[in-house]
């Protein structure tokens, strides 16, 4: 049962309008997910949310950034986002991201190579660093130097800016959905399993 009910769309302050339009950054280099009544709205998220709109303005004007103007790929972000929902049991955040996931090409087999982790067999070094990079951020707050040396080879100064920023942005929601017993939505708890 969540710690704080979520407000539903009608009862949103009208200023929600604005924290919604936040997310999508005015220069996005990835496309934003494409309107259909069968995707999950993430309603139970942003009631929660619809409480404190100039807070959820402001995370989402980073958010926006994170999912839609990183200069990491769509794959990449998925990657790390996932594995932070794994490392902090955030069962919300796997749910809405699992389906983003599928947007990126991650397949169903990779889902479950994600829960194991970097060790996992089948990603490549980049990709099981990238999985690396975030159980260390998780765990002690600095990427290895083992981990930074594979990253650094493919990825430049802005996109690992970006790659620890999604970790942190991930992490932070992770809290607040784990805090405030942000429950699955009934689009997402009837999806089936990827």
């Amino acid at each position: 049962m969540a710690r704080v009910d979520p407000l539903k769309p009608d009862q949103w302050p009208p200023e929600m309008k604005d924290a919604l339009a936040a997310l999508r950054p005015p220069k996005a280099r990835h496309p934003f997910p494409a309107r259909d009544p069968t995707r999950p709205k993430g309603l139970n998220a942003l009631g929660l949310l619809a409480h404190h709109p100039a807070l959820t303005t402001a995370y989402h004007h980073f958010n926006g950034h994170v999912l839609f103007a990183s200069t990491l790929t769509p794959r990449q972000r998925e990657l790390l986002v996932l594995r932070v929902a794994v490392q902090r049991a955030a069962d919300y955040e796997w749910a809405q991201h699992a389906v983003l996931a599928g947007d990126a090409g991650i397949t169903g087999a990779e889902l479950e190579q994600i829960r194991r982790g970097p060790e996992a067999e089948g990603w490549s070094p980049f990709e099981s660093a990238l999985l690396s990079a975030v159980d260390e951020l998780l765990r002690v707050a600095r990427i290895a130097d083992t981990t930074w040396v594979t990253l650094a080879a493919e990825l430049d100064t802005q996109q690992l800016m970006d790659l620890v920023f999604t970790v942190g942005a991930y992490d932070l929601l992770a809290m607040a959905f784990r805090t405030f017993d942000v429950e699955l939505d009934d689009d997402l708890r009837n999806r089936p399993a990827p």
